[in-house]
């Protein structure tokens, strides 16, 4: 199975699609720029779903479901937002066999529905703050797609919060980039960096946008969660307002914020192996595989009684599961698991049924360096401690790479070439016009500004004029 898989270093973009596809995570749909969520993508996604839904209710949000049609007049009320959302969306014309009287737009984001359902919900300060995430799908009319990291519909989730004063507002901007930050890190295992967008790459109609960006394994960068601070032009727009306690009437504050299956492919790139996904213990569907072998009836019934015993002791700790399929090899079996990422497999044979042990098997760790055997007295706490072992170490990989391919430019010609291998850590002015003169120069765009800035003033590494902020480079997908 694995030798099937084009090798990253052959052609990294075949790779990705050989195993998103052969590791059971998702397939082409009969409509262009569309995929099929497998069960096993899906309960990924699952399991991404719910590392984040724990941390929004944590920060007081609650789930709700609004709408997939949206008004077009709707979104012509902010003039920035139905500028930059335009080319992407798709348009309902007609239903039920007549012509609309409004056309209706597949919702690209939400802002603008729950903006109008806000005006209705919010009438004094005792309604602030209104704090609403929706799980959904979504329509971006994409020319060029790829599973899971550009897709014409995809899902994802969406938060928009409501509040009193631009400081409540522009707290919770970066409360929630910290919570996509937390959830990366501690449950995806991927470094990132957190950072302010640039004003050309911000989102349409926002004051000020925030982001987690992460580098895959071809260099690349791949934004990961995106926080905005809204300021007051969604809510004038659609005229929230709210009585404060001097009773004036006075606009409310917004921001929104979002991650999609996007983070799925994330994962592929950030981990992945020329033998399939590798995955973080923590979003693993199944954490611990358990394959039994015997070449004898005899052999059989004994391994399998030593399997059962062990998926009991495991069973309310980790997510285990038991191929104890006749129609596949041990062999087959060990190259299957492998490819879907399961982080750690337990091999049960007969020598080891004797021996009162099994074998462990480190997905992150190929061949007899990653195997050791485990006596089973003790055995459910020494797989606890490997896949938290395998968690950590995932993500140290993950970091160095990062650092080893972060470079810190001298002058363009350098912050060319580091920009082809990875990120540029560069001066910049802050000039909009030195920035587009970067990408068309360099196809680097500016990754984010930092939120953590080293001190002092520096020369902007295109233009050479004083600039008093460092911006991650990179080329994205």
């Amino acid at each position: 199975m694995a030798t099937k898989v084009t090798p990253r270093s052959e052609d990294y973009s075949r790779w990705y699609t050989d195993v998103v596809q052969m590791a059971d995570l998702a397939d082409y749909a009969p409509v262009k720029g569309c995929m099929i969520i497998k069960p096993h993508g899906y309960a990924l996604w699952e399991n991404i779903k719910a590392g984040l839904d724990r941390r929004f209710k944590a920060t007081g949000h609650a789930n709700a479901y609004f709408p997939l049609f949206i008004p077009m007049s709707f979104l012509e009320k902010e003039a920035e937002h139905v500028k930059g959302f335009s080319p992407e969306l798709a348009v309902v014309t007609h239903g039920g066999g007549k012509k609309l009287e409004e056309p209706l737009a597949v919702r690209p984001t939400s802002e603008t529905i729950i903006g109008h359902m806000y005006a209705k919900w919010i009438q004094s300060y005792r309604d602030l703050p209104l704090l609403i995430n929706q799980w959904c799908n979504v329509v971006r009319w994409e020319m060029r797609t790829r599973l899971f990291l550009r897709t014409t519909e995809f899902l994802w989730q969406e938060g928009h919060d409501a509040f009193a004063t631009s400081e409540e507002a522009q707290a919770n901007a970066l409360q929630m980039l910290d919570v996509y930050k937390e959830f990366a890190v501690e449950d995806a295992a991927i470094p990132v960096i957190a950072g302010r967008k640039s004003e050309s790459e911000k989102f349409a109609g926002g004051v000020t946008s925030y982001t987690i960006e992460a580098m895959m394994g071809d260099y690349k960068a791949l934004q990961s969660g995106t926080s905005h601070f809204l300021g007051q032009n969604f809510a004038k727009a659609f005229d929230i307002k709210f009585l404060d306690e001097n009773n004036e009437l006075q606009y409310v504050w917004t921001t929104s914020w979002g991650v999609s299956t996007r983070m799925v492919g994330a994962v592929v790139m950030v981990h992945g192996d020329d033998q399939g996904l590798v995955l973080p213990p923590k979003l693993a569907p199944i954490q611990v595989v358990i394959v039994p072998i015997w070449k004898s009836d005899n052999q059989r019934t004994a391994v399998l009684e030593a399997v059962t015993r062990v998926e009991a002791a495991l069973r309310d700790d980790v997510r285990v599961h038991v191929d104890d399929r006749d129609e596949y090899s041990p062999g087959w079996k060990f190259n299957e698991w492998e490819m879907r990422g399961v982080p750690l497999r337990i091999e049960i044979g007969p020598r080891d049924v004797e021996r009162e042990q099994v074998m462990l098997a480190r997905r992150d760790v190929p061949g007899r360096e990653g195997k050791s055997p485990v006596p089973l007295s003790g055995l459910a706490g020494a797989v606890r401690e490997m896949l938290t072992t395998i968690q950590a170490d995932l993500y140290r990989r993950a970091l160095d790479f990062r650092e080893a391919h972060t470079y810190n430019p001298g002058d363009y010609a350098e912050f060319g070439e580091a920009v082809s291998e990875g990120f540029a850590y560069s001066w910049w002015c802050g000039d909009a016009d030195c920035e587009a003169q970067i990408k068309e120069g360099t196809k680097a765009t500016i990754r984010c500004i930092p939120l953590e800035q080293e001190p002092g003033k520096g020369k902007c590494i295109r233009c050479g004029k004083e600039a008093s902020e460092r911006a991650i480079f990179g080329r994205a997908y």
